[in-house]
């Protein structure tokens, strides 16, 4: 047995979340459920030797990049962790660990990104449509050293230095933030804050108000964006070097390029209903 780190992706859409909870499905359980199957965890222990993930997830988000690690023996490579693992759940990478390697505390960077359904002001009387100029500078005045106090419930270790980005991709916005470590909701809340300025419901003062050591009261909190556009894409270790297990990568690209025709599918399902009301 020794520390070994895993890139683990899932769908987050039928979990609660990442992390182990009572009486609901998470992904957690979900690789503890494979762990046990392949006899790498007692079936009374409460979790691996050496366990620790990145991040909590919340529920309904998604990732591509989260990573666990735990000691391991040798022949637990991705592909026999994912003959257990429920198709959703797919590691796909894995790399060698130092023995002190602890997967939250050791991650230097986090980075999400945000998929924004936001038509371009320009194209006129569209629903949702957010101007991008707005946006970017919402982006900008967001990014940098901040008491995000505001942005989340949690009530301390709330100091942040924030990096967000948003390229246009077609109707959609896709934004990128990126910091240390991030406190529960924030990236959800930023995406909303931005959304709320680009689409011309609140001035760039609103994000100086949020920012300001002053708890904001209740009627001008900032409620969070969906969590269903949101994927956890990358988590940064100095000292690791992810090797890609081509075979267990190649499964699961098949398995979200199946759920990816499926939701297509649904999309234009749903899309001829409404547009037959009309």
């Amino acid at each position: 047995m020794a520390p070994r780190a895993f890139r683990i992706a899932y769908d987050g859409t039928d979990y609660h979340g990442f992390q182990r909870q009572p009486d609901v499905p998470t992904v957690e359980d979900a690789i503890f459920d494979a762990l046990r199957a392949l006899d790498v965890l007692e079936s009374d222990a409460d979790k691996p030797d050496g366990y620790a993930a990145a991040g909590r997830t919340d529920a309904g988000v998604s990732a591509l990049a989260q990573t666990i690690a735990l000691e391991a023996p040798d022949w637990l490579a991705p592909r026999a962790l994912n003959a257990e693992l429920p198709a959703d759940i797919r590691a796909w990478a894995a790399a060698d660990a130092p023995e002190d390697f602890h997967a939250t505390h050791h991650a230097s960077r986090r980075e999400y990104t945000y998929h924004l359904y936001a038509p371009a002001v320009e194209d006129g009387g569209v629903a949702h449509a957010v101007d991008d100029d707005r946006f970017h500078a919402a982006c900008e005045r967001l990014s940098g050293s901040h008491d995000v106090h505001n942005l989340t419930p949690d009530d301390h270790n709330t100091e942040r230095s924030l990096a967000l980005e948003a390229n246009r991709d077609g109707d959609y916005l896709v934004v990128t933030v990126s910091a240390g470590g991030f406190a529960r909701e924030l990236v959800r809340r930023l995406v909303s804050l931005a959304r709320a300025v680009g689409a011309g419901e609140s001035s760039l003062a609103k994000i100086d108000r949020v920012l300001d050591p002053e708890p904001l009261p209740g009627h001008e909190g900032v409620a969070p964006a969906p969590p269903e556009p949101l994927v956890l894409t990358d988590v940064h270790y100095p000292d690791l070097a992810f090797e890609i297990d081509e075979a267990a990568a190649e499964s699961a690209r098949a398995v979200f390029d199946r759920r990816r025709i499926d939701r297509r599918t649904g999309a234009r399902v749903t899309g001829q209903v409404a547009d037959g009301m009309r």
